[in-house]
């Protein structure tokens, strides 16, 4: 009777967590294990105003080669965006019309990007291909995080808005 109780309790308990996962998964709430930004519990909100340079998004990327190549590197998860991509948590540092230089750091309209340099390989000793920079056109987004080992636009160029899933909200975070 012990043994049919437990595992009772055990379905109970695991059926318990799989609606509070699917319910918070619902409502917008997302876990980040990436370096790029802190560690934990993050929101989808919606963005009922145009994208704007300093906003921390989530954003689908495209189903591309360069992204197929950090899905394959692990720079990137699996998730529910098209091909399969998990979102990103990025910061806007720039839209359309804007011009992107890419040295040995990367410069929007002329002015440097703090916590921007361009890495020739990964921590595995693979190598970078950086954006050849040029103007971010309309509908596309120039993405950054100041981890210095964060996979960005850097080295992906400007990805379409229309990925966008809205802003990203910290609920629960910590930093490793």
């Amino acid at each position: 009777m012990r043994r049919r109780r437990a595992i009772v309790l055990v379905a109970v308990a695991a059926a318990g967590l799989f609606l509070f996962a699917g319910v918070a998964w619902l409502g917008g709430i997302r876990v980040n294990l990436t370096r790029s930004y802190p560690l934990g519990l993050w929101l989808i909100e919606p963005l009922e105003r145009p994208v704007a340079v300093g906003d921390l998004v989530f954003i689908c990327p495209p189903d591309t080669a360069v992204f197929r190549m950090a899905r394959e590197r692990f720079y990137l998860g699996l998730g529910l965006c098209p091909g399969w991509f998990s979102p990103l948590i990025k910061t806007v540092v720039a839209t359309g019309g804007q011009a992107i230089a890419i040295g040995a750091e990367v410069s929007i309209d002329g002015r440097p990007l703090s916590h921007s340099d361009v890495r020739p390989s990964d921590a595995a000793g693979r190598a970078l291909t950086p954006f050849a920079g040029g103007e971010v056109p309309a509908g596309f987004l120039f993405l950054h995080a100041e981890f210095a080992g964060s996979y960005d636009s850097r080295y992906f160029g400007p990805i379409p808005a229309s990925g966008l899933l809205g802003r990203a909200r910290r609920l629960l975070t910590f930093e490793p």
